[in-house]
């Protein structure tokens, strides 16, 4: 590496440039809201605010397990957050996720709303609220919790490490690309030794952790995530590829994984959801 290549850091690092790359304009070193803007509400009880990105899969891919269950009082509306126009940056998106990212639920069937944000959280408590996709006995609870937060805490090295200098940032750096595809394809080889013994990540039984992980790393091997499937050799986590396709095959999947999809083929986007005919 030459000299003009190394950086030296400051003393006081200053925000005084956009860091490049993809989504280089929507990120700052600030909390807040940078405009009044409020957010609408629908007819039903859960109002859920979000972009078709894995994060935001994850809950609608919920809403629709839940209804294919027949829970009725799961029915939601989900809403379009343009993040690429600050959407959430917004003074009402703000005061449901001050965090300001994606996805973020207002729960209006409570007496007063309730707001939850982080995916994580959000399937726990729809999870919980309707008695479904987690387990009642303890030791299969602890289980399924343990992968939900094992992908909460992993998913970052493969899409804000690996995904990011991968395939959104301005120029490609051999250290961070070999340092994060390493660490991605450990995890990838936790999942498949994981899944040579059980069908799903917490057993015999689909659960929120195999809701949660599916977006980033079935869809990572399906294909569907950074184009990165021969770089990282994916065909050769057989277990973790039989995962994904028991979980793609799945028609509440397959509808959660349209909403609020706005890029691609169109037969597969849907801005926003209110009802089941949308889908039509």
């Amino acid at each position: 590496m030459s000299d003009k290549n190394i950086y030296v850091p400051p003393k006081v690092w200053q925000w005084d440039q956009e860091s490049g790359g993809k989504f280089a304009s929507i990120n700052r070193p600030i909390s807040g809201a940078t405009q009044d803007k409020e957010l609408p509400i629908g007819n039903h009880p859960h109002q859920l605010y979000s972009l078709g990105t894995p994060n935001g899969v994850k809950v609608t891919v919920m809403f629709e397990e839940l209804l294919a269950l027949g829970l009725k009082d799961a029915e939601y509306d989900a809403w379009l957050v343009d993040i690429g126009s600050g959407d959430q940056f917004g003074s009402g998106f703000v005061a449901i996720n001050p965090n300001s990212k994606i996805p973020a639920l207002l729960d209006h069937s409570t007496s007063e709303p309730t707001r939850v944000f982080e995916s994580g959280a959000i399937l726990l408590y729809l999870a919980e609220k309707f008695d479904a996709f987690i387990p009642n006995n303890p030791s299969e609870r602890a289980e399924c919790l343990s992968w939900l937060f094992w992908q909460m805490g992993s998913a970052a090295f493969l899409g804000g490490g690996f995904g990011h200098f991968y395939a959104y940032a301005p120029e490609k750096y051999e250290y961070p690309i070999n340092r994060y595809a390493m660490e991605v394809k450990r995890q990838l080889d936790v999942l498949d030794k994981t899944l040579a013994t059980r069908e799903f990540l917490s057993g015999d039984d689909y659960t929120i952790a195999d809701i949660a992980t599916h977006p980033w790393y079935g869809m990572l091997v399906s294909g569907s995530l950074y184009n990165a499937q021969e770089f990282l050799d994916v065909t050769s986590y057989h277990h973790v590829i039989r995962w994904a396709k028991t979980i793609q095959d799945r028609p509440a999947v397959q509808r959660g994984l349209r909403v609020n999809r706005v890029w691609g083929d169109e037969k597969r986007q849907l801005r926003d959801r209110h009802d089941a005919s949308d889908f039509d």
